[in-house]
């Protein structure tokens, strides 16, 4: 096994957590070293939303124009019912009085753009491919990172710090947190694909439809590429609650078959849900999981950083986000520390106290949103346009730490 001195820093994934990272760590002059498992990052995936805050973050790191070039700056999501009444309407980004938009874009998209700021400012040999992270002990003054890259064999990394960035299923959780990082399915399954229209609304909307069943559909466009040629480029999650094999908690490639019959009976009129479904190139399936918070996240040298830490559900759209919230947090205060006394186990322990108790509450908030929506969606009453208000403004006072101005809409 060779053995190589690195980087200040070494963060395995190279996923938008670990590549925000190494942005994020540059930018305040301390070196990073990312180790990816895929020998090829691929634009690979369907849409993301990023949040407010996070895209402040970015576009302090110089990716505003791009950010804007790439993705569609979401003005509003309308909650509607499977006949296309509106229910509630609450807006987003700038509409919502935040400084930031909130961007619809593809994951891959975004990926790629992080990619490759990371290699124009640190290099191309700043993100080794092909390398799996399997492993880690600290050393005397650092981290001794154990690999296995395809064109090297077993490898050992040195570094200052290690930061566990390597997703749900990451190894760095694993020598951490023995036992403690099960994967929790929350009893839904949902199906997702991407599909081109003529148009999607205003082609800053985004559409959130569920039926009495709880049955549910998103939607929104997410190119301003499409955008700028008068299309619309639609990420589509179909959600179903329906019994889930604990163990069951791998993706898949998903089927029209297998997922329309939930929509048989939706009759929205100006949206053809068979059409958008059935016109997408590729449906991936998936479970919805999440993973109970994790009372410590790291030890010494060593830490944890975006699913690794705080595996949650999609619901709220803060996955990604919060990832590259704790990049920018992890990287202030280990420069502030760097520059005054080189103590970073308690730079991480302070980097720890900062997130682990927001992104705690936010998989919390995630699962009492999810389970609130779904009995406003079975229920009789009919003022579920205030009962969504009262829950998504519970919501963004949990993530945001206020409640954003908001308006009801009862239009047809």
């Amino acid at each position: 096994m060779s053995t190589q001195d690195t980087a200040d820093i070494v963060i395995a994934g190279a996923g938008i957590g670990g590549l925000s990272a190494a942005l994020a760590l540059h930018a305040r002059g301390i070196r990073a070293l990312v180790l990816e498992t895929v020998d090829e990052i691929r634009p690979f995936g369907v849409g993301i939303n990023i949040q407010p805050a996070a895209i402040t973050e970015l576009t302090a790191l110089g990716l505003g124009d791009a950010l804007a070039e790439t993705g569609i700056p979401t003005r509003e999501h309308l909650y509607l019912d499977n006949h296309g009444t509106t229910l509630w309407a609450e807006p987003r980004g700038i509409a919502a009085g935040h400084a930031s938009p909130q961007y619809s874009l593809h994951r891959g998209e975004l990926q790629l753009m992080l990619l490759d700021a990371v290699r124009e400012r640190l290099g191309d040999d700043a993100v080794r491919t092909g390398t799996q992270v399997r492993g880690f002990e600290e050393t005397g003054g650092g981290v001794r990172v154990h690999a296995h890259g395809r064109a090297t064999g077993d490898v050992a990394y040195e570094g200052a710090a290690l930061i566990g960035a390597d997703g749900a299923r990451s190894a760095v959780l694993a020598q951490l947190h023995p036992g403690a990082g099960k994967i929790s399915p929350g009893g839904v399954r949902m199906w997702r694909g991407v599909t081109e229209m003529d148009e999607f609304l205003d082609g800053r909307t985004m559409i959130l439809v569920n039926d009495r069943n709880t049955t549910r559909i998103i939607a929104y466009p997410m190119s301003a590429r499409h955008f700028r040629r008068g299309k619309a480029l639609v990420n589509w999650v179909c959600i179903v609650a329906m019994h889930t094999d604990p163990d069951d908690v791998h993706s898949r490639e998903g089927t029209l078959e297998e997922v329309l019959p939930y929509y048989a009976n939706w009759d929205m009129g100006w949206l053809d849900i068979p059409d958008l479904l059935s016109r997408s190139e590729r449906i991936l399936c998936y479970p919805m999981v999440d993973r109970d918070p994790l009372p410590v996240w790291g030890r010494g040298r060593v830490t944890l950083l975006g699913d690794a830490a705080h595996l949650m559900y999609p619901i709220g759209a803060n996955g990604g986000s919060q990832a590259i919230l704790d990049a920018t947090a992890l990287a202030t205060e280990l420069a502030a520390e760097l520059a005054a006394s080189g103590d970073i186990p308690a730079a991480l322990q302070r980097y720890e106290a900062v997130r682990r108790p927001a992104t705690t509450a936010i998989v919390v908030a995630n699962r009492n949103m999810d389970g609130a929506e779904r009995k406003v969606a079975q229920s009789d009453r009919a003022d579920q346009g205030s009962a969504l208000a009262d829950i998504t403004g519970t919501y963004r006072a949990v993530v945001e730490g206020r409640r954003p101005t908001s308006r009801s809409a009862t239009k047809e």
